[in-house]
């Protein structure tokens, strides 16, 4: 490997930015692609072979690409996917350590001291600030999920307005859909349109008929998983 492509790849995972890079195997020449889809280096890539790489780093999966004839080969650099959970409650409790076997770095955001422990949270990261502020400091981007769980308007709202102007992959927030209504109402007031709303995922969860803590925790990393991955319901 090149010096400057192990220096790239050292700098993006201490960022922790997604990064691919791209290698002929006849030749050995390589190209860097960032998250953004921005090449470099002395590789030239078509635009065809980029969204191939962007599809990749999305995947989080390495392999084969060919173009113009000519093999490629992708080794895909992500940082590890994060979830922030607003609200330090029952569902979280469980939804919180699955999510962590699943490979995700999860931070529990909860001004509350009082639910926001580490005797009830022994191994993720706990945050007590104001849930916008938390946000704002943690900068959501594509490898991130943020869900909302505290039914509390004053904790949800500003944390949704957060992830709602982030490329966050997904946005799930607890409720009814009478709930949710009322939410998407306090958002358009806030300046959001439908386009933006439509991204939240509210009654939260796959629909499979959870109704413990412990069950509606596993609907939930569910369909953080379909949407990672862009697979539709069946």
């Amino acid at each position: 490997m090149k010096r400057d492509t192990l220096d790239a790849i050292l700098a993006a995972r201490a960022d922790k930015r997604p990064l691919a890079v791209v290698t002929a195997l006849d030749g050995g020449a390589q190209a860097i692609v960032d998250g953004d889809d921005n090449a470099s280096g002395d590789l030239d890539l078509g635009a065809d072979v980029i969204e191939a790489v962007h599809k990749r780093l999305r995947d989080n999966r390495s392999g084969p690409e060919e173009s113009g004839g000519a093999a490629l080969f992708v080794q895909v650099h992500n940082p590890p996917l994060r979830l922030i959970i607003v609200g330090a409650v029952h569902i979280a409790q469980a939804l919180a350590p699955i999510a962590s076997l699943a490979g995700y770095e999860v931070t529990v955001v909860d001004p509350r001291r009082a639910f926001n422990t580490d005797e009830r949270f022994p191994v993720v990261a706990l945050n007590d600030e104001w849930p916008d502020d938390a946000l704002e400091a943690l900068a959501p981007d594509n490898r991130t999920a943020v869900v909302t769980l505290t039914h509390d308007p004053k904790l949800d709202d500003p944390a949704l307005a957060v992830a709602l102007k982030s490329d966050v992959f997904y946005i799930g927030s607890l409720g009814s859909r009478r709930t949710h209504a009322g939410r998407l109402e306090r958002l358009a007031e806030l300046g959001f349109d439908e386009t933006a709303t439509d991204r939240i995922h509210g009654p939260i969860g796959l629909n499979i008929g959870a109704i413990s803590p412990s069950e509606i925790a596993v609907a939930i990393l569910a369909e953080m998983t379909q949407v990672l991955h862009q697979k539709p319901a069946s």
